[in-house]
């Protein structure tokens, strides 16, 4: 018996419309034998190495979305602060460097201080912490990612574990939570 391990990216949206990322870990040809169904959830089916390198790409995936979200909040909470139209910077930063889905999809939402979970803010938190504790046992230093999980720890314990993950933002409000 082979094992493939394949964790997916894109969220319920991505996978109501068959279109999740899956990246996946195991021998060549156990990871063959699935390519096929796996295409029925995913348009991306990438195989990452031996069993395991699935989960460690997941992390990686973790790494990026979770501080990702941190930055866009600080962003966010310095443009507003700084008196721009904070609701034009993704249109303002199209496709320069700083464009990103993220950027064009979660922004907006923060802008709008629109929480309702797509995502939680405690699964990110939960995810930042498994990627800290294999990140330990690996000697990587993650320091971004451990500010990124610290913000999360604050913004659940101000009661924001149930809201949408993009809600680290409260964290910059003048009058937080």
């Amino acid at each position: 018996m082979g094992w493939v391990d394949a964790p997916v990216s894109g969220g319920p949206p991505a996978a109501a419309a068959g279109q999740l990322a899956i990246m996946a870990g195991g021998e060549a040809a156990d990871v063959e034998l699935v390519r096929r169904v796996m295409g029925l959830v995913g348009q991306r089916f990438t195989h990452m190495g031996p069993p395991g390198a699935g989960q460690l790409t997941k992390f990686v995936n973790q790494i990026i979305v979770g501080t990702g979200f941190a930055v866009l909040a600080e962003a966010l909470a310095f443009a507003e602060r700084a008196g721009i139209d904070a609701a034009r910077l993704p249109e303002a930063l199209a496709g320069g460097y700083a464009d990103s889905p993220m950027l064009r999809h979660f922004y907006p939402r923060m802008v709008k201080r629109d929480f309702v979970p797509a995502g939680y803010a405690r699964q990110v938190l939960k995810d930042l912490d498994m990627v800290q504790a294999v990140a330990r046992e690996l000697k990587a230093p993650l320091p971004m990612t451990s500010q990124a999980a610290t913000l999360y720890r604050m913004a659940v314990a101000r009661g924001c574990g149930e809201l949408d993950a993009i809600s680290i933002v409260k964290l910059y409000d003048k009058t937080p939570l």
